[in-house]
């Protein structure tokens, strides 16, 4: 009797801190343990993540492990103009627009969202991958102007949030927090509405996950992740502040009372 076996992965490279990043297309595959791996080492510096991002390459590792460097085929995009409003955060919507002490921001602290986005425990998780270092580095890429953060505040505590990375009109989600219900999802809405005002068409999930496929993201090649991000990457920056009227991009004015 005759087996088939999956061919075995190449050596990952290790990457010397002048190195280049491989080709993407040099990635593990599908078949492999780790798919989307691309490379070891390097340097988790502002150059370094400013090429990775705009090669469509991330960093992703756990406590003992080297820098880490993925590019994953299919890749998760949530397409804003496919955003599902769920009624129930519709009305959730609804009640933070209207309500007194309900303010949604960017980039008013950057480190406070990082910092609990690293340190809110999550279901089947039992660490994180936000370490210090992380931390730092993505500190230094939002001091250069590449990294941003998406506040939920109540009565002046801010109960969720998430950052991102954006090159021209290509945006790239990292991670996000709750200490409220929905307080997360109040981010992301208003991240979405603010690509939708500024012409920002896709935003990076990196990875499927159930709830984020709940809210309209879905898997797209690799090859079409690059083609979009080739495209948008070099575009006029968007304006990284919020307009309450962007909420209008998702929900009809609310009535005067």
């Amino acid at each position: 009797m005759t087996t088939s076996e999956s061919p075995p992965n190449p050596p990952l490279p290790w990457l010397e801190p002048e190195d280049a990043f491989p080709p993407v297309a040099d990635a593990w595959s599908a078949a492999s343990p780790a798919p989307g791996l691309l490379a070891a080492g390097g340097l988790l510096d502002v150059p370094h993540l400013v090429s990775a991002y705009r090669h469509g390459i991330f960093p992703w590792f756990s406590a003992g492990q080297p820098i880490l460097w993925w590019s994953p085929d299919p890749r998760m995009v949530l397409p804003v103009e496919h955003f599902r409003l769920h009624r129930s955060l519709r009305k959730t919507l609804q009640r933070f627009r209207s309500q007194p002490g309900c303010e949604l921001t960017i980039d008013r602290d950057f480190s406070a969202v990082i910092g609990a986005c690293a340190s809110t425990p999550r279901d089947g998780q039992s660490g994180t991958w936000i370490l210090p270092k992380m931390v730092r580095a993505y500190e230094a890429l939002h001091a250069a102007g590449h990294a941003h953060s998406v506040e939920t505040w109540v009565d002046g505590r801010l109960v969720g949030g998430l950052y991102c990375i954006a090159f021209g009109r290509a945006v790239f989600g990292e991670s996000m927090f709750a200490h409220a219900t929905d307080a997360s999802k109040i981010a992301l809405a208003g991240l979405v509405a603010l690509c939708r005002a500024q012409g920002a068409a896709l935003i990076d999930c990196q990875q499927n996950t159930r709830h984020l496929a709940s809210l309209g993201a879905r898997e797209i090649a690799r090859s079409a992740f690059l083609d979009h991000v080739g495209k948008t990457r070099d575009a006029p920056a968007m304006t990284w502040a919020f307009d309450p009227l962007y909420w209008n991009e998702l929900l009809p004015e609310v009535p005067a009372a």
